[in-house]
């Protein structure tokens, strides 16, 4: 039997539920988050992470808003 290549990435198994649970925990997000985020980018554990990642970071208007306290542009 062949063995997986270590270059294959990461993929998280929707139909495990115990692998999911452990996905949402390591990622720190609810596992609806992460049904969510895997119906937006695919199982691919980097992109997922990625995505939820972008979803949870500010933007230059936020910070922007929060260092002047308008929300001009």
């Amino acid at each position: 039997m062949a063995q997986p290549s270590q270059d294959q990435p990461d993929r998280i198994d929707t139909n495990d539920k115990a692998k999911c649970e452990s996905w949402a925990r390591k990622l720190n997000v609810t596992q609806e988050q992460l049904r969510e985020a895997i119906g937006a980018v695919g199982d691919n554990a980097s992109d997922v992470e990625l995505h939820l990642k972008g979803t949870r970071s500010t933007t230059n208007d936020d910070k922007m808003e929060k260092a002047t306290g308008s929300k001009e542009r």
